[in-house]
């Protein structure tokens, strides 16, 4: 996974409150908005045991809950930095409990896991409900939308609507399928969902064009659609729960090759923390652990980490600060831009959780001044 949507966040200078909030507006809330600022006021509560100032208090008190546009249990993610609004995104669902963090780093890593697997794909419903033959009198409808599951959620792609009499349905197919192939194209779609009237998505599926034609599934249902979330969502879900982003997987299948071969990989925290000081990290593999203890202790630039305070001042780093671990990897990753892949322990138990992919081997005489990014 590309951490590039942190980069904004990243270039101001802390200290961070971080927001996780439950945000959602559906039927199951009888008054969201009420519900929403109970458990803003709990969360400030948290802010203000932990040091943050008024400002931080006003600047995140004055975005949280404006997402009153999107439908349906979602949640927010709040980031704000001396009194302005450092980052605001929404979640595809509502985080597992609200949480308010004020300390130096930003608490990335629950938006990130809202942000996996990063599935690129391509939702098409095709409505008929008339006679199966071209001769037959009706409309069919077609309604397609490019994504990034499960960002989609919330965030609806682009979309497309077409409305093609039966006569005419096979050749209007066809200029469809060209269509849809562009979008492919343009986002690295790998998987192609396709629902809808049996005789009529079978004669789309024909026409499209053959790389096209390799990705894609059909599935049942009526493809309903609440405005504003993805076209097909639950069968997305569906089809895509437990699965890992092609990038993603083979970025995962090369660390065990390398591995399998004593190549450039390592694992274990003090391994990946001794590559990302020498910006030598290509992806960090990580089994997400929420509750983990490992800390770490950092600097104020991201390639200044280190197991110890002793280690880090040893580098003539003055200004250090112990963290949670994984907010200290996140911001080196991002910070040296390298990537990061969630892998599920059912697919790879990595020692301490984490494992390393090495842009090349590390050397054998230290671990060198931390931020140092040498060629």
């Amino acid at each position: 996974m590309r951490l590039s949507f942190l980069e904004p966040l990243y270039k101001q200078s802390g200290p961070f409150a971080s927001v996780y909030l439950d945000t959602s507006r559906d039927s199951a809330v009888a008054d969201p908005d009420t519900a929403i600022a109970l458990r803003w006021r709990h969360l400030r509560d948290a802010l203000m045991s932990e040091g943050a100032d008024r400002s931080t208090i006003t600047a995140v008190a004055d975005v949280v809950g404006s997402d009153t546009e999107v439908p349906g249990p979602h949640g927010q993610a709040v980031f704000t930095a001396h009194g302005h609004a450092a980052l605001l995104d929404e979640l595809p669902l509502p985080p597992t409990r609200d949480t308010a963090h004020f300390g130096t780093l930003p608490d990335t890593m629950p938006l990130i896991v809202q942000h996996a697997p990063g599935i690129p794909y391509l939702a098409v419903h095709v409505r008929y409900g008339g006679r199966h033959s071209t001769d037959a009198t009706g409309t069919v409808r077609v309604d397609a939308e490019a994504g990034t599951w499960p960002l989609t959620r919330v965030a609806p792609g682009h979309r497309l609507h077409e409305e093609i009499p039966v006569g005419d349905w096979p050749r209007a197919a066809q200029v469809i399928g060209r269509e849809l192939e562009g979008h492919a194209r343009r986002t690295d779609c790998e998987a192609v969902v396709v629902a809808g009237d049996v005789w009529a998505r079978g004669i789309l599926v024909n026409r499209l064009p053959p790389p096209l034609r390799g990705h894609v599934t059909t599935v049942e249902g009526t493809g309903e659609w609440v405005p504003g979330r993805a076209l097909l969502e639950q069968r997305l879900e569906s089809l895509f729960s437990g699965r890992m982003a092609a990038h993603d997987r083979g970025l995962l299948d090369v660390f065990l090759a390398q591995r399998a071969h004593g190549g450039a990989t390592a694992e274990g925290l003090s391994a990946a923390v001794s590559a990302l000081q020498r910006g030598r990290v290509k992806a960090l593999l990580l089994n997400n652990h929420p509750e983990s203890p490992l800390r770490l202790w950092v600097g104020p630039e991201p390639g200044e980490l280190a197991l110890t305070e002793e280690e880090l001042r040893s580098y003539g780093v003055q200004d250090v600060r112990e963290e949670r671990a994984d907010a200290a990897l996140t911001r080196a990753l991002v910070g040296t831009r390298a990537e990061l892949v969630l892998v599920p322990e059912r697919e790879l138990r990595l020692h301490e959780g984490v494992g390393v992919l090495l842009r090349y081997p590390l050397p054998r005489n230290g671990l060198g001044t931390p931020g140092a990014q040498r060629p």
